[in-house]
């Protein structure tokens, strides 16, 4: 497999949002009970992959100042990404604080890696991915087991942005969801783009202008006490720790970890969903409430994923009857009682833990298990998306507890593929979040109108292993 040599250092600089800003931001964002979860996640470390079949001097010479400049005007209007998480000991609250000349670190590189490799679907090296993410910095921190009263403040969002001379581009971003969901993070991406293909004159203020008010989330079952106290427990016995940073992710990584994307098109969502009704017309079963292409690819990636975790490793000694998880995020703009605007900058999801026996999983009609677990708990968020939530923390803890339980990162319902800085779209994206979980990435096919991309990371025999059981899978229900 081809190596990545560490990039060359052009530029590292701040960007702010243009100074004397007509509309001065709040200085102080609270959280809201949605966004206090994502203070036990780990940043999320997308990566955009552009064509740009030119020099890196064309690049800093015309490209680069627009980049500067169109991520300030996006700054301005998405001001808490510039802004940092203030976390302080218990009983303060943590908040999101942005004063007047806040910024974003921005770093310009430069690599002779191979583009193409990187930016395929076939099996790469995942370390070699991680010289293309961006780190991101904390000032202070709250000491393990410490009464003294001292406060963290950790930056939100960084860019990295490393040219492949005369191939393309890649931007790397290392965010906190704390500041907002992927529907956030895809309206000020979206925002940036815009601005930079079309300047000052992009009319982004007037169709999406974000959604600051707090109000919008209603807490009426009093989860913020309960989430609160599930936060200063762990700032208690660990300090602040945010999931896994990049080092943590590098250094804790096995060596020989391979990612790789695969594609499920319509084509075999189709077989998929064909062999599940047989399946249930030959046992005389009921059919899964939900057979949409979310869940006919999650089914079928969560038995394939259990089953070759199990033959690599001894699990003789647990009980078939050991419940397996798969763990996704579910929008809660359509789902919650009270209206929230498509454009609300925040998070407004909820979490569905699906469960299943691992007998039931490994048996014949494994995929028609998962199915019917997934969508029954799709169907459970719609009815009542907080359902069960003053769980959520301590069930997703379980879950990243054990390389059996699957965890779902991404969704294919954000079109990130339509991100456009002026160079077209992207060709490829890549989730490098994965690479500290037992857990997949997925957004919408590139090329295809209905197609799911599914990012993985697994060491090198499973890899292999994983993608014959996914082609004999495919292939002997097509």
């Amino acid at each position: 497999m081809a190596r990545l040599s560490k990039p060359k250092l052009l530029e590292k600089c701040q960007v702010s949002p243009p100074p004397n800003s007509s509309a001065a931001p709040k200085p102080s964002l609270p959280l809201t009970f949605l966004d206090i979860p994502w203070l036990f996640f780990s940043p999320s470390l997308p990566l955009f992959f552009y064509d740009f079949p030119f020099p890196t001097s064309h690049f800093t010479s015309t490209a680069l100042p627009n980049i500067k400049h169109s991520l300030s005007l996006a700054l301005q209007q998405f001001y808490p990404f510039a802004g940092t998480l203030l976390a302080r000991p218990h009983p303060e609250k943590p908040e999101l604080l942005y004063t007047q000349g806040d910024s974003v670190s921005l770093t310009v590189a430069e690599s002779d890696g191979d583009f193409e490799y990187l930016s395929s679907n076939s099996q790469r090296d995942a370390v070699e991915f991680h010289t293309l993410v961006p780190e991101l910095a904390s000032t202070g921190s709250i000491p393990h087991r410490s009464n003294e009263a001292r406060a963290a403040n950790i930056s939100l969002l960084s860019v990295q942005i490393t040219v492949f001379p005369n191939c393309g581009i890649c931007i790397g971003l290392a965010y906190h969801q704390v500041v907002g969901d992927e529907r956030t993070f895809n309206n000020f991406i979206k925002a940036w783009a815009s601005f930079s293909c079309l300047g000052d004159s992009s009319n982004i203020a007037v169709q999406s202008a974000p959604y600051y008010d707090r109000t919008a989330i209603v807490d009426a079952l009093g989860l913020e006490g309960i989430f609160l106290k599930e936060w200063w427990k762990r700032i208690s016995s660990q300090g602040v720790v945010l999931g896994a940073n990049k080092n943590a992710i590098v250094n804790g990584q096995p060596k020989n970890m391979i990612r790789a994307t695969f594609l499920i098109d319509l084509a075999k969502m189709e077989s998929i969903k064909n062999w599940i009704i047989e399946l249930c017309n030959k046992g005389k079963e009921s059919h899964p409430v939900h057979l949409s292409p979310y869940v006919l690819t999650c089914a079928f990636i969560w038995v394939c994923l259990l089953k070759t975790q199990v033959n690599y490793n001894n699990y003789s000694k647990c009980c078939d009857e050991d419940p397996n998880y798969f763990g996704f995020i579910a929008g809660g703009v359509t789902r919650l009682g009270d209206p929230v605007p498509a454009t609300y900058v925040g998070n407004c999801v909820g979490f569905g833990r699906s469960v299943a026996s691992r007998k039931a999983l490994l048996g014949a009609n494994g995929v028609v298990v998962a199915a019917k677990a997934i969508g029954n708990t799709i169907k459970k968020l719609d009815k009542a998306i907080l359902g069960g939530a003053e769980k959520w923390i301590s069930e997703w803890e379980e879950m990243f507890g054990s390389e059996l339980h699957v965890v779902v990162l991404g969704s294919p319902k954000v079109d990130l593929y339509e991100t456009d800085f002026g160079w077209g779209r992207p060709r490829k994206i890549e989730e490098i979040g994965i690479d500290g979980v037992t857990g997949i990435s997925l957004s919408e096919s590139r090329d295809m109108s209905v197609g799911i991309e599914v990012g993985l990371v697994l060491p090198k025999p499973r890899m292999d292993a994983f993608t014959t059981l996914i082609i004999e899978g495919l292939n002997a229900i097509s």
